[in-house]
């Protein structure tokens, strides 16, 4: 079953205080580890700057949204996105799960308590 992560970061003041050739290190050592990632499967559909112009704007500045062909790639990428040291840079938000279509999600709603 298809999962899917849904990520929205800010820039943290470590980030602003890096400079552009601690920024492009960074930016390469993520780059290295995506191919043992896509190789699982893990797919970046979307990634972007978050318009605050829309209705019930995020707090956040950037959004990614992934496509996981299972669980563990999923947990793969998460981990690997950990052991960047991401999350050092950057305040970030994830909500992810298996997808499932307008019907099933209306179903899951219904069945909230």
């Amino acid at each position: 079953m298809a999962h899917y992560l849904a990520e929205l970061y800010t820039p943290k003041p470590a980030w602003q205080a890096l400079d552009a050739a601690g920024r492009q290190a960074f930016f390469e050592a993520i780059g290295a580890g995506m191919a043992a990632l896509s190789a699982l499967g893990v797919e970046a559909i979307a990634l972007g700057e978050t318009d605050a112009t829309k209705m019930h704007p995020a707090p956040y500045r950037f959004f990614a949204i992934w496509s996981f062909p299972d669980n563990a790639a999923l947990d793969a990428l998460l981990q690997g996105i950990a052991a960047s040291g991401w999350h050092d840079y950057f305040d970030t938000i994830n909500a992810s799960g298996p997808g499932t279509d307008l019907p099933g999600h209306l179903a899951q709603l219904a069945a909230s308590r």
